[in-house]
């Protein structure tokens, strides 16, 4: 079955992507929730038409993310957290911590587009994470967990 995506669906694609999913998937999820249309001939020329008038405005977008992610990879990211004996940690840091202290320092990112490598951290040390700012925009952001003073 293929369909239209109205909105970003995570391990699918995004917007405005054609995909191909099972009828199952398709007819019982996506199209219910509002996540996406049936891909017909006249649904696929609208959609070739609002790109193509989208395309100028799109170039706009990348670059601004662009400017962010170069903003993002000059910070030297430190999130404090309590540690224990060693270098263990009191419960975990993840993307919503990283979220919160990217805020702090002046860039709102939102925690969906943020992915920590190996999901949540429970060591001090330094670590990476992968955050989305744009469809063709992704950066890798090296951090370090520090243990509080």
């Amino acid at each position: 079955m293929e369909l239209i995506l109205k909105q970003d669906v995570e391990n699918l694609g995004f917007k405005d992507d054609i995909v191909t999913v099972k009828n199952g998937y398709g007819r019982n999820y996506l199209i219910p929730q509002g996540y996406a249309v049936l891909a017909t001939a006249s649904a696929k020329k609208v959609l070739a038409e609002n790109l193509k008038q989208r395309a100028y405005k799109e170039a706009k977008i990348v670059e601004e993310a662009k400017t962010v992610a170069t903003a993002l990879q000059a910070l030297e990211i430190k999130i404090p957290a309590k540690a224990g004996a060693g270098d263990k940690l009191f419960g975990s840091v993840s993307n919503i911590d990283l979220a919160d202290v990217l805020q702090k320092e002046g860039q709102t990112i939102d925690k969906k587009y943020i992915n920590v490598v190996g999901g949540s951290v429970k060591r001090l040390g330094k670590y990476n994470a992968v955050i989305r700012l744009h469809r063709d925009v992704t950066i890798d952001l090296p951090f370090e967990v520090v243990a509080e003073a």
